[in-house]
């Protein structure tokens, strides 16, 4: 996290945790959300094995495998209309238009990556996780990002998912329309000890199956 690259915004922050006044707090945080806030949907993916694979390989075997990870990931977002703010050890924070394209993309990679594993020896494939949400939230020179949908999908990916799953909130889910026909598994998750419907999306092929 980098603030210092926008010094107009750690001004504001500065100025918000300075300031007394609960209405110039208020405007503060107004002039904040005006300038930098939007609604969007949040992809956090988060790939598997870190700790395990460089103890046993190293860690130049492992970055092998995120660099393998961000070239097949970032054109998948790029083609489904969205953009990658940020790629972060084995993380990837991106945007996507709408939770549907958000699915779609984030199917196309874990179908990427499973038809990719199948011509790698075992511990050189790559098995992510993917954590899907939508919401109000900073944009910060378009190289970070943060918010609840940030944090939530963020949790999804990272914590919560496992290799091979994607994970939608409930409010993000009920934005894609019926017809897409996109389906999951109802959950519930608990994210800073706050309950919240989430679903597993379910599609073809998960890790570990054959390809029908």
């Amino acid at each position: 996290m980098n603030l210092l690259k926008d010094p107009y915004f750690q001004d504001l922050l500065l100025g918000f945790s300075q300031e007394t006044n609960p209405d110039l707090r208020k405007q503060i945080e107004d002039a904040i959300w005006q300038q930098y806030g939007t609604e969007n949907t949040v992809l956090v993916l988060d790939m598997f094995g870190f700790s395990l694979l460089t103890r046993k390989y190293g860690i130049i075997h492992y970055l092998s495998m995120i660099r393998r990870m961000q070239l097949t990931v970032e054109p998948i977002i790029k083609g489904h209309g969205g953009w990658v703010v940020k790629f972060e050890a084995d993380n990837c924070f991106a945007l996507l238009p709408d939770p549907l394209l958000a699915v779609r993309a984030a199917i196309s990679i874990q179908h990427a990556l499973y038809a990719a594993n199948l011509l790698t020896d075992e511990e050189l494939d790559v098995h992510v996780a993917i954590g899907i949400d939508y919401g109000k939230i900073l944009i910060i020179n378009n190289e970070d990002i943060f918010g609840d949908a940030v944090n939530r999908a963020c949790k999804l990916g990272e914590d919560v998912g496992q290799a091979g799953e994607i994970l939608i909130t409930g409010q993000a889910m009920d934005l894609i329309p019926k017809e897409a026909e996109i389906n999951g598994k109802s959950m519930e998750v608990s994210i800073s000890g706050v309950s919240i419907p989430a679903y597993l999306i379910t599609y073809r092929p998960q890790v570990g199956e054959e390809q029908n």
